[in-house]
Parts: C-alpha cells; sequence; structure tokens
C-alpha cells in the first residue's frame, strides 16, 4: 500500500490563496515610489470596479470645486455684486443667453458669476470649520480619553449637551451671536465657520475619546509607561496615531455638511451681505418667488453646484472608508485569487 505525501496545510485553500495575493500586493506597494503611496494616489491604484468609479468621480467634482475656487477670477465674465456692465445694466430676470449663459437674477446679478464665485465662499468656510473642528475635538477627546476623571466627566457631558442640539439651529444661534446675522465677506466666512465648528467638534471629541479609552489598555501603552516614556508622548505618539484613523470619513462628511449648513444659513438669512460675497444659500431664497413663475433658471443652478460639491465630497469620503477597511481588501483580493486560480 502505498501512502501519498500530505498535502501542506493551506495549500489549495481559497483563503490562504487571497492571503497570499494581499501580501504580495501590499509589499508591491510598499515598494512603490513615494509618490505613489500618497493617500489618494494609493487608494486609486488599490481600488477596483465600480468602486474606483466612484471615487473618480468624487475627485473630479472636488477638483472642479477647488479649481474653480481658485480661478474664480478668471473664470467668472463678472463681478459677484454686479449688476452692469460698461454702464450699462443687466436685465432682470433674463434667460439665459449669449451674454448670459445662465441668465440673471430678480436684483439683476449674473447668475453665472455668482456661482463661480459661490464655490469660493464655500470652500473657505469648508477648510476652517473643518479644520479647526478638526484640531480642537481630536486634542479634547485625547486628553480626557486619556486623563479621564472628573475632566473626562465634564467634557462628555458638555459634548453631550451641544450633541443634543439641533445643528441647524444651533448654528444660527452661533450666527447672530458673532456676526449678529449678518456681516461682510469676511466677518461672515468666520462667522460661520465657527459657528459650524462648535457643531462639529463632539464628533471628533466623542470618536477620539473612545479611542483613546480602548487603547491606553493595550499593552503597548502599558509597556511605554514601564519604560519611563512621558505622558505628552504617549499620547502624541502611540495613542493619537492610531486614534485617528476612522477620521477621514467623519473629516469628508463634515466637509459636506459644512457646505448644506452655510447654504442653509444663507437660505433662512443669517449668511453673508450679498454684496460683501457670494453664497449659494442667499440666491436659493431669493429665487423662491421665480419658482412660481416659472422662471426655473435662477433658483436650479445655484440648488446643482451645492449637490455637486456635496455629492463630490461624500464620494470620496465613502471610497476611501471603504478602501481603509482591510476586510473588504481581503475579500477583493480573494475574489481576484479565485478568478485567477479558475482560469
Amino acid at each position: 500500500m502505498t501512502l501519498s505525501n500530505p498535502e501542506p496545510v493551506g495549500e489549495g485553500d481559497p483563503g490562504a490563496t487571497g492571503l497570499a495575493a494581499e501580501a504580495s500586493q501590499v509589499a508591491e506597494r510598499r515598494r512603490a515610489p513615494w509618490y505613489l503611496r500618497l493617500p489618494i494616489l494609493s487608494h486609486l491604484r488599490s481600488s477596483v470596479g465600480l468602486q474606483r468609479g466612484m471615487l473618480v468621480t468624487g475627485l473630479v467634482l472636488v477638483g472642479l470645486l477647488l479649481l474653480t475656487a481658485l480661478l474664480a477670477p478668471l473664470l467668472a465674465p463678472h463681478g459677484f455684486a454686479d449688476t452692469g456692465s460698461d454702464g450699462v445694466r443687466f436685465g432682470t430676470q433674463q434667460p439665459p443667453s449669449a451674454a448670459h449663459p445662465l441668465g440673471t437674477t430678480v436684483t439683476g446679478f449674473d447668475v453665472l458669476s455668482r456661482v463661480i464665485w459661490g464655490t469660493r465662499t464655500a470652500v473657505a468656510v469648508m477648510a476652517c470649520a473643518v479644520a479647526a473642528s478638526l484640531f480642537i475635538g481630536v486634542a479634547i477627546g485625547l486628553v480626557s480619553g486619556y486623563v479621564g476623571g472628573w475632566l473626562d466627566r465634564v467634557l462628555v457631558m458638555v459634548a453631550d449637551a451641544i450633541y443634543a442640539f439641533p445643528s441647524l439651529l444651533l448654528a444660527i444661534v452661533m450666527s447672530i451671536v458673532i456676526s449678529g446675522g449678518q456681516s461682510d465677506a469676511w466677518g461672515g466666512i468666520l462667522a460661520a465657520a465657527l459657528s459650524i465648528t462648535v457643531v462639529f467638534i463632539p464628533q471628533y471629541f466623542r470618536v477620539t475619546r473612545a479611542e483613546v479609552v480602548r487603547l491606553k489598555a493595550e499593552p503597548f501603552v502599558e509597556a511605554a509607561k514601564v519604560v519611563g516614556t512621558g505622558h505628552r508622548r504617549i499620547m502624541g505618539t502611540h495613542l493619537l496615531r492610531n486614534a485617528t484613523r476612522t477620521l477621514p470619513l467623519i473629516f469628508t462628511l463634515n466637509a459636506s455638511e459644512s457646505i448644506l449648513t452655510l447654504a442653509a444659513l444663507g437660505f433662512l438669512g443669517f449668511g453673508i451681505e450679498p454684496t460683501s460675497a457670494s453664497e449659494w444659500g442667499y440666491d436659493l431664497n431669493r429665487a423662491m418667488a421665480d419658482a412660481t413663475s416659472g422662471i426655473w433658471w435662477t433658483g436650479m443652478f445655484p440648488g446643482l453646484a451645492i449637490a455637486l460639491a456635496v455629492l463630490g465630497v461624500t464620494l470620496v469620503g465613502e471610497s476611501v472608508n471603504d478602501l481603509n477597511d482591510p476586510r473588504l481588501r481581503t475579500r477583493r483580493s480573494r475574489r481576484r485569487a479565485r478568478k485567477e486560480a479558475a482560469s
């Protein structure tokens, strides 16, 4: 009787084949040049199929938003507050034409110019609000989760109290307190950014604190304490790096929410003065009466700009979050390995 040699463990196992394929992909990514390991480029290289299509679509929309904001003076045919050119006033509520591709509003503003200049206001508020809330929320959450005790209880209570308020109502109250409801360009942008920042801080605080509370009981943190590592170094090196892995999704979702909150403030009349800066929410408010008269262009294009900006940022955030999930990468690698084995 002849006994066959036993098959090595894992050989022929699709799961082991998938893990081996994933390990080879990780090694290949590490050998890639540094610029291909940057966040967005690395996500593009690891994405496939529908996920890559969503990421590319989001990047295109976000890129157009940023380029339009940067090149607004070159792209806009008129200023955001211009109601005439060369001594000739624009017609009011004029339909799209060669002179005004997107028409004019009831006050004589060029719709195309208002939409283009509005990207600057949206990007400025989005950058200020999300950056400020990210740094403040992460810092407070890191200290609260690590120190604990009465300080942690007080900060959690304050964060929960803020989080219990409706976000838009809180933004309206903060806008009124900061700027009296309306302000000039930079004053209005800072007021809107600060009001949105107060709304977003509890989200970063709660996520960071929960991760720090979980991580500070891990063996590597205990080992750092045993060897005499200082608290500041433990928080900045060991905890911060591991507690912020879930923040990119919140960052992008808050960026899109900041655009919506700014538009809501402008729509309700608590935004920026129309002669100080262009703002899509204000333009939508002024277009409400036009909609019942069949004048569709004054409200359609600002609303479309809001929808495309929010869609682009959301698609990027969802795609990056999926690609950062190792379980999704493992499943994708295993499916690819099974297809290669079958062929």
